[in-house]
């Protein structure tokens, strides 16, 4: 008999989905076809080129961050180099697929499990990996603030970035307080189930093996702020390919509060959400919906682009797997 949270799996993913294609289809009508058209079709090649360069940029940096975070794992190092770099690049490509970052982020510790690397430091890592990202986000978005003050009296924005900041002192107290720690061997012991109590304790400890490690989570910080910066570069790299004349100071204030946005779990990948926040906010600096429509569509896309290398991953290791059958 089939449980009631898995008979609900299939009802979440159907709604998430009709959730992007309706806010879609919303924002593609509020800024007329015929003005995103307009604008995709002028898009110049040489400056998408350049944004595709970056995105692979992007893509090696993200690699190098979780591979250095795995260095405070003693069971990853029996894993061969090429085996973590092929768990990462394929679920960034499956993840595609999934609601917000969440699941792929649940097909990389999957991953890593299979490698023989125990569940709870494998989630450890990767959680680890997002939280340093968010924070670097949340970074670039409090710089963004400083330069478009505007935003500061945006209620939306405000309540965002409070909530991300709270998310992250949480998580930062998970893994450096030692209390944290014993409230976790507390709350396991009184779990009911006893494998959910060695998960926990399991997570909590596979958190806080990083509160020594300062000189990797220095590192990792420091290259998620970095793809944070080539992040916007590729946005403003489309946005000239399209003809949107504004300075990059915009992009470094406007994308870091997108990308915030696009984290949200709620369609399928961040189709609609990333719509309404492009929209929305390049509108402040007088771009008309329609350009900032396909600079939010070219965006997703090069996304998708960057994903690729996880898919041709995938493809040869679901062919090596049926002619071994």
């Amino acid at each position: 008999m089939q449980s009631p949270g898995t008979s609900r799996t299939p009802v979440v993913r159907a709604l998430r989905l009709v959730a992007a294609i309706g806010l879609t289809a919303l924002m593609l009508w509020w800024a007329g076809p015929a003005a995103v058209w307009q604008a995709t079709r002028g898009a110049r090649w040489t400056w998408i080129g350049a944004a595709v360069l970056l995105v692979v940029a992007d893509r090696t940096l993200m690699a190098y961050r979780w591979v250095v975070l795995l260095r405070a794992i003693p069971s990853a190092a029996h894993s061969r180099l090429s085996e973590i770099l092929r768990v990462f690049f394929v679920s960034t490509y499956l993840g595609t697929f999934l609601p917000g970052s969440v699941g792929g982020d649940a097909v990389r510790t999957y991953g890593l499990n299979r490698l023989a690397v125990p569940a709870a430091d494998a989630f450890a890592s990767v959680f680890l990996d997002r939280l340093l990202g968010i924070v670097s986000l949340l970074l670039m978005a409090l710089l963004g603030l400083v330069l478009a003050r505007e935003l500061a009296r945006d209620p939306a924005v405000l309540v965002a970035l409070s909530a991300t900041a709270v998310v992250c002192g949480i998580a930062a107290v998970a893994i450096f307080s030692r209390r944290a720690g014993v409230l976790g061997d507390a709350v396991a012991r009184r779990l009911p189930s006893a494998r959910a109590g060695r998960v926990t304790t399991g997570v909590v400890e596979g958190l806080q093996r990083y509160a020594p490690e300062r000189r990797i989570l220095s590192i990792v910080l420091a290259a998620s702020i970095a793809v944070q910066i080539l992040r916007v570069l590729q946005a403003f790299c489309l946005g000239r390919s399209l003809g949107i004349e504004l300075p990059l100071t915009t992009y470094f204030a406007f994308i870091p509060i997108i990308l915030l946005v696009m984290l949200l779990p709620i369609s399928v990948n961040c189709l609609g959400t990333s719509q309404i926040a492009f929209v929305g906010l390049f509108a402040r600096a007088g771009v008309a919906h329609g350009p900032a429509f396909a600079l939010s569509v070219l965006y997703l896309a090069l996304g998708v682009v960057g994903n690729l290398p996880g898919g041709l991953l995938y493809a040869l290791g679901r062919g090596e797997r049926d002619a071994s059958r």
